[in-house]
């Protein structure tokens, strides 16, 4: 079993505000926002954009997320470089991350 394609795009912002109305004028559609700053935004069927603010002083950052339906089924090449295994997470999901031969970080997403 392989990657079904994109799950998520997990945004960092210097200002939760304004990204989140920025996506909103794009079409997507605030699924829910938290009390730190942070939100979930949908277009559609398509994957989902999460955003959470950070400081200032630190670069707002971008991941594209894969989906994978079941993490135990899972097959990846011996060449492919694990960097995390499969975690649970505190949203219900259990993510991996690994890196790509130009050095990018993956992150796999399933149900935990």
């Amino acid at each position: 079993m392989a990657t079904e394609g994109i799950e998520a795009v997990f945004l960092e912002t210097h200002n939760w505000g304004k990204a989140a109305r920025f996506w909103q004028s794009m079409g997507y559609e605030l699924e829910f926002a938290t009390d730190h700053q942070s939100g979930q935004l949908r277009n559609g069927d398509g994957p989902y954009v999460f955003i959470a603010e950070v400081p200032e002083d630190r670069e707002p950052r971008a991941r594209i997320v894969l989906k994978v339906a079941d993490a135990r089924a899972l097959d990846l090449d011996a060449d492919v470089e694990v960097v995390t295994p499969f975690e649970k997470t505190h949203y219900g999901t259990a993510e991996m991350t690994v890196r790509d031969p130009d050095g990018r970080l993956w992150n796999l997403q399933a149900p935990a």
